[in-house]
């Protein structure tokens, strides 16, 4: 399983991050990030575990603590990847503008995702 994005950070900060974003459920199967399209959104996980697919092939499994659909907000991309819930999930949702505005006002959120962004590009 992955490590937390949130264990870079003082409790304070993790906190802050965490309280900047809304709280969701997401039923097991959905997909809430496509693969080819804009990146208005991503999601850390709190609870459950996904499927992240290119072309229809599974390359990563991720659970809590990992956030989803931040590389292409960070690399100002197309999404390169389809995330599918594998169980049902709980996340922390956050639009791009409010990731942007984390990663300026919590230096060490905006160093963890982009270092998370820069290992998913990496693994391709």
């Amino acid at each position: 399983m992955t490590e937390s994005i949130l264990d870079a950070l003082s409790p304070a900060d993790a906190e802050r991050v965490l309280a900047s974003g809304r709280a969701l459920t997401l039923p097991q199967g959905w997909s809430p990030i496509a693969e080819s399209t804009p990146a208005d959104k991503a999601y850390l996980i709190t609870e459950g575990e996904v499927s992240v697919r290119k072309g229809g092939v599974e390359v990563a499994t991720l659970g809590p603590g990992s956030v989803v659909g931040e590389a292409a907000i960070v690399n100002r991309t197309l999404r390169s990847a389809t995330v599918v819930a594998l169980t049902p999930l709980r996340v922390v949702h956050f639009t791009s503008e409010r990731l942007t505005e984390l990663v300026d006002q919590v230096p060490a959120f905006g160093d963890a995702l982009r270092a998370a962004a820069a290992a998913r590009v990496d693994r391709g």
